[in-house]
C-alpha cells in the first residue's frame, strides 16, 4: 500500500520574478508551485497565489499547464465548509515524478521509490553481513533491487540519492571513508550512476537526517537546527539559516569525533575519548550491561523497558556524556532545535529530560536564547531515507 512519509513539510517558494525572461519566469513559477505542493501538500489556487506572491492569472496558467502534463489534478475537497461552490484543491500526481531513495546503514540497506508529495510507492530492504558489505556487492544489489521495484511498480526514477554513514565528497559522491562499513575511497556516486543510468547524489547520513527533519519532521519551520544520530557511531547534520552547512567539498558533520573525555577510550579516528566512544551503540550497550555486539532490536527493547525508570540509573553516566557533547555543539552552532535520531529516539524520557536540563543550564548560548529545544525524531529509522528522497527531488522538481 502506498503511503506518505508524514508531517506537513515546510519551505515556501521564493516569490517574484521581476526582470526574468518569460520562459525563465514560467519555469521558475512552475518549479516553485510544484515544490510547494510537494512539501506542504494540496491546497487551493487562491492559497498558492497568496503564498507564492503571484497573481491569479499566473497561477491559473501554471496549474493548467501542469494539469495538461499530468503532473497535478484538481478535485473537490473531501470536507466542505459552508455553503456555495467549494474551491478546488490542487493535488500533485505522485507518479508524475519519481525518485529512488537509498539508505546504506551498517547492518542493512533500505530503499524506496518515492513520488511527488513524499508518497512512498514501494520499498525494499536487506541485511548486510561481512561478505555482502563490500562496495561492489552493495552496488550490484542496489541495481538489481531498483530494477525489481521499478518493474513491480511500473515506474521509472528520474534521479536517486544515497545516504552513507561516512565522509562523503558532495561534488561527485566519492566516499572518502566509511569506517563502520569498512569502506575507503569508493567512487559510489559515479559507479551507481553508471549502473542505474540516472543522476545519483550521495551524502552523509546525518546531513540527510537533518534535511528530512527540516522538510518533513520535528524541525519543520525551523531554520537553525542540529540533527544528531546514534548508530554504530555518532554523526551530525546542521541546517543554518535554512540551508545545509556542508563545509569544504561537503566534508562536514563528524560531530561524533569531538573529544569529550581526554584520555578516554581509543577511537578508530586516532583520537581518544571521542564523543561517539561515550554515547555510540557500543557505549550504550556497556551502560545497559549488554555485550557490545548485541543486536539493535535487543538494545531498543532494553531501552523501552526503562521507559519509566528515573535517574540516577544505568544510563546516568551515559546521559552526562551525551549532555557534555551537546553543550559544545549548542555553544558552537547556536541552533533553535536539536533533534536526536536513530538509537537516541529509544532513550527513556527521564534521560532526554535530564540532558535537556543540563544543556539549558550549562550552555551559554542555550541560556541566551531562552533554552534550545531538544527533541527526539518522529521519523525514526526512516529519517535518512526521507532525506535521501528530498535530496533526489531537488533537481527533479525543477525539470518536471
Amino acid at each position: 500500500m502506498s503511503r506518505a512519509w508524514g508531517g506537513d513539510g515546510g519551505g515556501g517558494a521564493p516569490a517574484g520574478t521581476a526582470g526574468a525572461r518569460p520562459d525563465e519566469a514560467r519555469r521558475h513559477n512552475r518549479a516553485a508551485l510544484l515544490r510547494r505542493l510537494h512539501v506542504a501538500g494540496p491546497c487551493t489556487r487562491a492559497t498558492l497565489a497568496a503564498e507564492l506572491g503571484l497573481n491569479r492569472s499566473t497561477i491559473k496558467a501554471v496549474v493548467d499547464g501542469l494539469a495538461e502534463a499530468g503532473v497535478v489534478t484538481e478535485a473537490v475537497p473531501a470536507q466542505r465548509n459552508g455553503a456555495g461552490r467549494p474551491s478546488l484543491m490542487v493535488l500533485p500526481e505522485p507518479e508524475a515524478a519519481v525518485v529512488l531513495a537509498i539508505d546504506v546503514r551498517v547492518e542493512q540497506v533500505a530503499m524506496a521509490m518515492v513520488g511527488i508529495g513524499g508518497q512512498v510507492l514501494g520499498r525494499h530492504s536487506w541485511n548486510l553481513h561481512h561478505r555482502t558489505r563490500a562496495p561492489g556487492e552493495v552496488i550490484t544489489h542496489i541495481a538489481e533491487s531498483a530494477q525489481l521495484l521499478a518493474d513491480e511498480l511500473a515506474v521509472s526514477a528520474r534521479g536517486a540519492a544515497v545516504s552513507v554513514p561516512g565522509v562523503v565528497r558532495r561534488d561527485d559522491g566519492f566516499v572518502h571513508e566509511a569506517p563502520n562499513l569498512g569502506w575507503r575511497d569508493v567512487a559510489l556516486g559515479t559507479r551507481l550512476a553508471a549502473v542505474l543510468r540516472i543522476p545519483v547524489q550521495v551524502a552523509n547520513d546525518a546531513e540527510l537526517g537533518a534535511l528530512a527533519e527540516h522538510v518533513r519532521g520535528e524541525a519543520h519551520g525551523v531554520d537553525d537546527l542540529v540533527y544528531i544520530s546514534a548508530d554504530r557511531g555518532v554523526g551530525g547534520g546542521v541546517i543554518a539559516a535554512g540551508r545545509p552547512l556542508r563545509g569544504t567539498r561537503g566534508y562536514v558533520g563528524e560531530i561524533g569525533h569531538l573529544v569529550v573525555r581526554p584520555g578516554g577510550r581509543d577511537c578508530y579516528c586516532g583520537n581518544r575519548g571521542c564523543w561517539e566512544t561515550e554515547v555510540g551503540e557500543a557505549a550504550l550497550c556497556r551502560a545497559l550491561g549488554l555485550p557490545e555486539d548485541t543486536p539493535r532490536g535487543v538494545i531498543v527493547a532494553e531501552l523501552r523497558s526503562l521507559a519509566t525508570a528515573p535517574l540516577p540509573g544505568p544510563l546516568d553516566e551515559f546521559a552526562e556524556w551525551l549532555a557534555t557533547g551537546l553543550v559544545t555543539v549548542v555553544n558552537v552552532t547556536a541552533p533553535d532545535l536539536v533533534v536526536l535520531g536513530d538509537l537516541f529516539t529509544a532513550l527513556p524520557p527521564a534521560v532526554v529530560d535530564h540532558v535537556r536540563t543540563q544543556v539549558h543550564e550549562r550552555s551559554l548560548v542555550s541560556r541566551a536564547v531562552g533554552g534550545t529545544r531538544i527533541e527526539t525524531s518522529p521519523l525514526g529509522r526512516d529519517a535518512k531515507l526521507v532525506g535521501a528522497a528530498e535530496l533526489a527531488f531537488e533537481p527533479v522538481l525543477g525539470a518536471v
